[in-house]
């Protein structure tokens, strides 16, 4: 029985990673499964996601829905994100991270961060992130399963999710006067970003994140993702990338 697991799990590669950390920026949503602390039976709901800058996954739920119950009573959980679409939805990537959710209390410096990215990723959840049931979990990641597709499976740690960059502290910090400028008075910039490097289709992308190794985008309920050519050190490094990388994408489609 190990030998056949060796030979079902494929060696975790740098295509491996990629694709965990896009399926994990890209998510807007996912299965939270948890333990129903009056049973011990597992619980799975569907639940709105973000990130934080360093990837951590971030959850707003409410305090009288079941699965929130779960994990004040038992906060190791597991979070299952990827998209599907046309034909077979097991041919799509998919990735389950396993967890340890963290409450984030309301007026502390990572709560407000929290709650700024995930308004960000999900603007529709202004409407009720005020209320008073309602609470942000960062999910602390352990490891992670990747299924890139039939006969790609991968065993991912936390370290092969989480960006390591000293300027995840500093990006951070930079981040919401970046968006608001960018998203304000560089739109033609942005639409370089997606189509030129992200190769997303022609809309009207917003951009609503940033970290050392990209950019988050949005159109509507899409999402894209598009990777800075170097991962970034420092916050001075974000507008020297964006300005290089506007210049190479117009220069290209001269």
């Amino acid at each position: 029985m190990e030998e056949r697991k060796k030979d079902v799990i494929r060696e975790t590669d740098a295509e491996a990673i990629a694709l965990a950390r896009s399926l994990l920026r890209t998510a807007r949503h996912g299965a939270l499964a948890v333990i129903e602390p009056e049973t011990g039976s597992p619980l799975a709901s569907r639940v709105g996601t973000a990130t934080d800058v360093d990837g951590t996954p971030l959850i707003l739920i409410s305090g009288l829905s079941a699965h929130t119950k779960g994990i004040v009573a038992n906060p190791v959980c597991s979070l299952l994100v990827g998209e599907i679409g046309k034909g077979d939805p097991l041919a799509y990537p998919r990735i389950t991270l396993f967890c340890r959710a963290v409450r984030l209390e309301r007026g502390t410096p990572e709560q407000a961060r929290a709650e700024r990215r995930y308004l960000n990723r999900n603007p529709k959840a202004k409407l009720y992130v005020g209320l008073g049931d309602f609470a942000i979990f960062r999910l602390e990641l352990e490891r992670a399963n990747l299924n890139g597709g039939f006969g790609k499976a991968y065993l991912l740690s936390r370290d092969d999710l989480l960006l390591p960059s000293p300027a995840v502290e500093a990006i951070a910090n930079a981040e919401q006067s970046a968006l608001d400028h960018m998203n304000a008075d560089h739109r033609e910039a942005i639409a370089i970003y997606a189509s030129h490097f992200g190769k997303l289709a022609d809309k009207a992308w917003v951009l609503s994140g940033f970290d050392p190794e990209g950019m988050d985008l949005a159109s509507g309920d899409e999402t894209g993702r598009v990777l800075f050519p170097e991962m970034l050190a420092e916050a001075a490094d974000l507008r020297r990338s964006l300005v290089e990388m506007a210049k190479e994408g117009r220069a290209a489609k001269s």
